[in-house]
């Protein structure tokens, strides 16, 4: 990789800082610019150990050299231009911009996470991290899920989008290039996942907090499934459902 020297910038009215405050803070800034800003060691290797490349690096005037990563063209910041631009509690003082990875045609046999209108960015992006734990290759957000390329969807993934194909902002009808059959959760009906037989490859779909999987998405599932909870609570949080069934999915596939 061919670099070139880094580019100190010192005035918070630098052109190139205000583009990057609006990676790092605008929910959809990625889909105006085509790019994502990634902070913070764990991340930038992340992608780089999935070879996604970064378009430029950016450190802190502080970053010591040992820490630095290559890549084509660098930006050294003040420290305090750094700390304003990052919206980490301690500011993690360095960061890659990328492309926005772009997914090829949909796998019709691929298991497949399905996420329907998740509003929350955490919940998103602990179901990436358990689809990319448990074996599962694709994620589908429909119209309504929070941004997949999103700052903190990005972060509370830790990495997984670079180990998945994902397809952001999606119609339903993407859904019925699917040849897998599709798997829904409820909290009160259908049948217990640690009872079922799953099939795999398979599609899970997981849908809004307080509405669940919409009436339409619902209608092409072939299975529902439900979580047994002794405990009495009415519901599980959509990350932690997600997790139990992704991996009572990977388990079944491994027996």
């Amino acid at each position: 990789m061919t670099s070139t020297g880094p580019q100190y910038i010192a005035s918070r009215d630098n052109a190139l800082l205000k583009d990057l405050r609006r990676l790092a803070q605008d929910s959809s800034a990625y889909r105006k610019q085509g790019r994502v800003w990634l902070e913070g060691d764990h991340l930038c290797r992340a992608a780089l150990a999935r070879g996604v490349q970064p378009l430029q690096a950016v450190y802190a005037e502080s970053c010591p050299d040992h820490q630095r990563l290559p890549a084509p063209s660098t930006l050294l910041l003040d420290d305090a231009l750094f700390a304003a631009l990052s919206t980490l509690e301690s500011p993690a003082r360095m960061g890659f911009v990328v492309a926005v990875p772009q997914p090829g045609p949909l796998g019709p046999d691929a298991a497949t996470v399905v996420l329907d209108r998740v509003q929350d960015a955490g919940n998103v992006g602990s179901i990436l991290r358990s689809a990319s734990a448990f074996g599962f290759r694709q994620v589908v957000a429909l119209k309504g899920t929070a941004a997949l390329w999103s700052p903190k969807v990005v972060r509370s993934a830790m990495g997984a989008h670079f180990g998945l194909a994902v397809f952001d902002a999606a119609e339903p009808g993407l859904l019925d290039t699917l040849e897998v059959p599709l798997l829904t959760t409820s909290s009160h009906a259908g049948e217990l996942v640690h009872r079922a037989r799953l099939p795999w490859p398979c599609a899970w779909v997981f849908g809004h907090e307080g509405q669940g999987v919409s009436p339409d998405v619902e209608a092409r599932a072939v299975l529902r499934m439900r979580i047994a909870q002794p405990g009495g609570e009415e519901s599980l949080n959509v990350g932690a459902a997600a997790a139990i069934c992704l991996h009572a999915s990977a388990a079944a596939a491994a027996d």
